[in-house]
């Protein structure tokens, strides 16, 4: 036996219960279900949220207003200093970023802010960019592009407003 294998402790590895095998296998009769009652029958217990008739807490509490949880925007955060693993003249999109492991939610939009100094020109298309972020951009010599501002620039040429 070697040094470094490892061992397993002591009652690691214990046997499952087997219910309603006989009365000796220790979970046997009523299967560790207790003797009658609505949670000893099959297809028995309640449903969630139920508290025994009481008016359960999701009906006690108001529920008033609007909520824009379901529509709020959720965006990746990333800064300049992000792109470092960037080479010069390189295209950086939500698919380069997922490409390089920045970023690992390809769903959610991605948002560049201006955090760290940029030495390299690149061509930056994402769907929001801080001004601030763009200034440094342009003072390396690099090119934006906000696909925000385009996609809403595509919906008033649509719309004629």
């Amino acid at each position: 036996m070697d040094s470094f294998t490892l061992k397993v402790p002591g009652g690691a590895h214990k046997k499952r219960k087997r219910k309603g095998r006989g009365i000796g296998s220790g979970k046997g009769c009523t299967a560790g279900r207790g003797t009658k009652g609505q949670n000893s029958r099959s297809g028995g217990g309640v449903r969630p949220g139920f508290e025994g008739g009481q008016m359960p807490l999701y009906r006690r509490i108001a529920r008033r207003g609007f909520s824009n949880y379901l529509f709020k925007k959720r965006y990746e955060v990333i800064n300049i200093d992000d792109l470092d693993k960037f080479k010069s003249d390189e295209l950086v999109s939500k698919q380069t970023l997922v490409n390089k492991g920045i970023i690992k939610n390809k769903k959610i939009k991605v948002k560049l802010l201006a955090r760290g100094e940029l030495g390299k020109k690149l061509k930056v298309e994402l769907y929001k960019i801080s001004a601030s972020a763009k200034k440094k951009i342009k003072g390396a010599g690099g090119e934006y592009k906000e696909l925000l501002a385009s996609i809403h620039k595509q919906k008033v040429e649509k719309h004629g407003k």
